[in-house]
């Protein structure tokens, strides 16, 4: 009788605590803050700061020292691009190919080219020097050219090498489109560091906007 009424009472302390387990709340999950939001839902996650594309730039500096409201900004916007393409038909060859190579500054004097206000554009007229340039290439196709590009004394050091460095390139490629090896053209940009005139107004600008060919010919 006493086994009995033992069994009966672990049977009803059984069924107590399977009763008081299903009662239980289960425990709410846990959210996970994306980082940079803890105490403001609002705030963008870092996944979206400093990616490398801001929205918008400031102002740059026009050569020859005007102010150009561009938008946009960063490095290389504006008209044209850096030194040298990285692959393709217009890379540059390396200039320490032609260190051993002779410059002469006169052999193409006549064949300067000279560019408009802030502006990297081959005129027309101009075209026909730089035909004559790539004719002698092809004629003399060990030698050579380095053609370097020059600003006024208008603007920063910095944006007139690169308007410099473009207009050497504008030339560059117009040799290589009329039959030039690019292997044989370099580029170099003096910005406003050497200027033709010394003077300071329009007629001395307009002589220190150019590119110039310098031959380079290989030791005998």
């Amino acid at each position: 009788m006493k086994v009995t009424q033992l069994a009966n009472l672990l049977m009803v302390a059984l069924v107590c605590t399977l009763a008081a387990a299903g009662c239980k709340k289960k425990p709410t999950p846990l959210i996970n803050i994306p980082k940079g939001q803890i105490g403001n839902p609002t705030a963008p996650t870092e996944t979206g700061i400093g990616n490398g594309n801001p929205a918008g730039g400031g102002g740059g500096v026009k050569s020859d020292g005007v102010t150009s409201a561009n938008t946009g900004g960063g490095a290389g916007t504006g008209t044209g691009g850096g030194a040298g393409a990285g692959s393709g038909p217009l890379s540059q060859p390396n200039p320490g190919d032609f260190s051993n190579y002779t410059a002469d500054a006169e052999k193409f004097k006549s064949e300067t080219v000279y560019f408009g206000y802030d502006s990297a554009v081959v005129k027309t007229l101009d075209k026909a020097k730089a035909a004559a340039v790539a004719e002698f290439c092809k004629a003399n196709p060990a030698d050579a050219i380095r053609i370097e590009g020059h600003c006024d004394e208008r603007g920063t050091e910095e944006y007139n090498r690169a308007l410099g460095d473009r207009r050497a390139l504008a030339l560059r490629e117009a040799l290589i489109s009329l039959g030039v090896d690019a292997s044989k053209v370099i580029t170099l940009s003096f910005g406003k560091d050497r200027p033709a005139s010394e003077g300071h107004d329009e007629e001395a600008w307009s002589k220190n906007r150019r590119g110039e060919f310098i031959l380079l010919t290989p030791p005998k």
